[in-house]
């Protein structure tokens, strides 16, 4: 690969690669949330390896005990600037550097379906390249989603993604994905530049796949948000909102494409 920028971290590994495939699970001070997860998510390791990717933790809910009890394989710690995308640049190399042949990645508030995992792995076995988690295909849920994030989902980041894209979307800011290793490494593509910075990764992933004649798909996946109380998210609701859409708008004027 020509670029090679991956933010400065701390590595754990806690036990060697056992599976074809792993799942990354991004996440940053979620406590009781990102525990309950991960105690969820061991009985799946037998199948996948679990690699978290910590954006610089300080709530103590990521000790190398706890995680070696829910049978973890390593962390990887962000010492670095950057948000979602800087942990995701760094987690996703890290994984083709270990050989895995594919990814999935689900975030770590305890919002989604663990066990829809296996809807990926059996996607990336059959040769998907990119698979999107999707609330709103049959079989899948939104529960308790706040109505604003709902609708802008709905009517502005769904249409302008899968018109960029040229295929038909129904969920693009869910970050619950599946990425085969041939698509991360694609010339084309070259995901590992600090362009990458915030939340510009997930939706360049979404277009890139479809717009090189990859093999694209959805699969039905389940989230949760909370009936009452904080909504569990890093995106606030106006200047979150606005940095979606202008990372939209740079999308659709190529900013992210590769010179």
């Amino acid at each position: 690969m020509k670029f090679n920028e991956i933010p400065n971290h701390k590595k754990e590994i806690l036990k060697e690669k056992s599976t074809k495939y792993c799942v990354v699970v991004p996440v940053i001070n979620e406590g009781e949330r990102i525990q309950t997860q991960l105690q969820k998510m061991k009985e799946l390791s037998k199948d996948i390896d679990i690699i978290i990717s910590d954006g610089g933790s300080s709530d103590g809910s990521l000790e190398l005990d706890f995680l070696r009890s829910c049978n973890i394989r390593a962390i990887l710690i962000k010492q670095d600037k950057g948000k979602l995308s800087a942990q995701l640049r760094m987690a996703y190399k890290f994984a083709l550097d270990e050989g895995y042949d594919g990814i999935v990645t689900v975030d770590g508030n305890g919002k989604d379906s663990v066990e829809s995992i296996y809807e990926f792995i059996k996607k990336l076995d059959d040769g998907y390249d990119m698979i999107q988690g999707s609330r709103f295909v049959p079989g899948g849920a939104a529960i308790n989603t706040p109505k604003i994030r709902h609708f802008a989902v709905k009517l502005i980041h769904i249409p302008v993604i899968s018109m960029i894209a040229g295929f038909k979307y129904t969920d693009t800011t869910n970050g619950y994905r599946g990425y085969s290793k041939k698509y991360l490494e694609h010339p084309d593509v070259e995901p590992f530049r600090d362009i990458f910075d915030t939340y510009e990764l997930l939706a360049y992933l979404s277009v890139k796949a479809p717009r090189l004649g990859l093999k694209t798909c959805e699969v039905p996946v389940t989230r949760t948000y909370p009936s009452d109380g904080k909504v569990p998210t890093k995106i606030s609701s106006f200047r979150g909102n606005f940095l979606l859409i202008e990372i939209l708008w740079d999308l659709a004027m190529g900013k992210y494409n590769v010179k």
